[in-house]
């Protein structure tokens, strides 16, 4: 028996099975969660004509991107905003039960604008540059910066306002009525008359998101609440569990010690697919949790053609080294072939596919090639370095 091989495969599998056991957890609770794992609420969206504009494809992409500005502002977990229709949007806000909360974000035409004693627009919101929250002595206010061309109108204005009324409007509802003292100039102008600071940074945001460009009526609104999506990650978690199971059994009572190899490289395929989702910012839906256990059994699958091989260049009457050589290279071209043939749809559903539909390509991609790479590299070392130890030379320890 030679001690160094043995020594390397049993230092990489206990390696193997303690960082799982002290990373698997974190990180499966670190990776983002979807609308339908964490609830929130979802969104339809539609677009009316207006007066000034007309519901084009111009128009909906504006939209799309005011509103998709707004949502990611919010600093959501991973939102799916989706054109459906020529005049529909979709919107899905993780995280958001707030009906009202999601609708007053995502449905206000942020209209501003300044008018004088008589009700004529001076200045409007397309000459601001940015607008944000701030808390001066203990009082909510909105601050406003313009453009080169707003400051100048801004100055104009408060220059020939002295000792008038400047009525500041936000969807054609009054935020304050401020007297001017004397003229402003250098760009900038605050917002009184916000409530708390949460108010202001609405307003600001909306303000700073832009106007909408069209009339967007809410023509659906449904909330997931927490509790169902808990129930979901539950079942989701109960049925990768037994998967994972069946799959573990099945190759220790088919393989024997192949089996229990490949099992300790399958463990670390899940690890590496949890830290890999983790550091790519992806969230996991339940579209993703079936990628995800599509992608086990196609690991699988890749320990059985190979092991098939293995047994048949036993019975050839080669050696336990040999056979699993052979075994290996053999069936590499089978194993890639298939592999790369599922990599394809994935790519293919994630450029094409929207929402969950991207969720699940994502993890069937990040599934192929690591399963790949954990049965042909991981399970192969693994394997190797075990027959050389010259532990084991009975071939039924080797599903033989």
């Amino acid at each position: 028996m030679r001690k160094q091989p043995l020594m390397m495969f049993l230092v990489i599998s206990i390696a193997i099975l303690a960082a799982f056991a002290v990373y698997a957890k974190p990180l499966a609770l670190g990776i983002k969660q979807g609308l339908d794992l964490q609830g929130g609420t979802h969104v339809v969206l539609r677009l009316s004509d207006t007066e000034q504009n007309k519901v084009d494809q111009e128009a909906v992409d504006q939209v799309y991107q005011i509103i998709e500005k707004r949502v990611d502002e919010l600093g959501l977990t991973e939102p799916m905003i989706q054109q459906e229709g020529k005049d529909r949007i979709i919107v899905e806000l993780p995280g958001i039960n707030d009906p009202e909360r999601a609708i007053e974000i995502l449905g206000k035409t942020a209209m501003l604008e300044f008018k004088d004693e008589a009700g004529i627009s001076l200045l409007t919101g397309a000459d601001l540059k940015n607008s944000k929250a701030v808390l001066q002595n203990n009082q909510a206010l909105v601050s406003l910066e313009f453009t080169d061309a707003g400051a100048n109108k801004f100055e104009e204005m408060t220059r020939k306002n002295i000792g008038k009324s400047i009525a500041i409007y936000l969807d054609g509802d009054l935020l304050t009525n401020p007297r001017v003292n004397e003229t402003i100039s250098g760009g900038s102008a605050v917002i009184t008359g916000q409530r708390n600071l949460e108010e202001a940074q609405r307003i600001a945001l909306l303000l700073r998101s832009g106007a909408l460009p069209v009339k967007v009526d809410v023509l659906e609104i449904r909330t997931i609440g927490p509790t169902l999506g808990q129930d979901s990650k539950d079942k989701s978690m109960q049925a990768f569990t037994m998967g994972f199971s069946a799959v573990f059994i099945f190759l220790f009572l088919f393989y024997r010690m192949p089996g229990l190899i490949a099992n300790i490289a399958l463990v670390l395929y899940i690890l590496m697919t949890l830290a890999t989702l983790y550091f790519l910012n992806a969230t996991l839906t339940l579209p993703g949790i079936a990628g995800l256990i599509l992608s086990i059994g196609m690991a699988v699958d890749a320990n059985v053609l190979i092991f098939e091989r293995f047994k048949e260049e036993m019975r050839a009457g080669k050696t336990l080294r040999a056979s699993m050589e052979l075994g290996f290279s053999r069936a590499f071209n089978t194993i890639f072939d298939s592999n790369m043939t599922s990599f394809m749809v994935a790519v293919v559903l994630f450029y094409f596919g929207t929402g969950p539909v991207k969720g699940f390509a994502v993890t069937l991609a990040i599934g192929n090639v690591l399963s790949m790479f954990t049965a042909v590299t991981v399970t192969r070392y693994l394997l190797l370095s075990f027959i050389r130890s010259g532990m084991v030379k009975n071939p039924k320890f080797y599903g033989y």
